[in-house]
């Protein structure tokens, strides 16, 4: 049976994590966890599944220490602490899915599926190589 999740291979646990708010920017816009943890320079997912097998108060010591490196929401420099502690009550607990348990699994192992997108790139590169170099059916020739 086909994995539902091949075309969204995070697991779905993460996501209220994710695209928790951690404060509005310098424009007023809404600034998330995820897009915080990316322009920090870091795997969103990754980070994420890192946090959640430190458990509670580790994850929070953690995420409050990222937090104050982020400067693109001026209020967190006084009150990441704060935003941290709230934020870390939003992570999945670390006996969660399957999918949950792939992702924490595979942190340093690379993405889930991935031979099966290197197979399926295999596949298309011969497929077009049977088509042009020995040619399609019904040429004739």
């Amino acid at each position: 049976m086909a994995d539902p999740n091949v075309l969204n291979p995070h697991p779905p646990e993460f996501d209220r994590f994710l695209q928790a708010s951690v404060g509005a920017d310098q424009n007023g816009y809404t600034v998330t966890v995820l897009s915080t943890l990316a322009r920090l320079g870091l795997d969103p997912w990754k980070e994420t599944a890192e946090l959640v097998t430190l458990g509670r108060d580790d994850a929070r010591a953690r995420l409050g220490a990222l937090l104050a490196r982020f400067r693109d929401v001026p209020a967190l420099a006084s009150d990441h602490g704060r935003v941290a502690r709230d934020l870390s009550q939003l992570l999945p607990e670390g006996r969660a899915s399957g999918s949950l348990k792939r992702a924490v699994s595979t942190e340093a192992g690379g993405r889930p599926g991935t031979s099966g997108a290197i197979w399926a790139v295999l596949a298309i590169v011969f497929v077009l190589f049977q088509t042009f170099m020995v040619g399609g059916s019904g040429s004739g020739e």
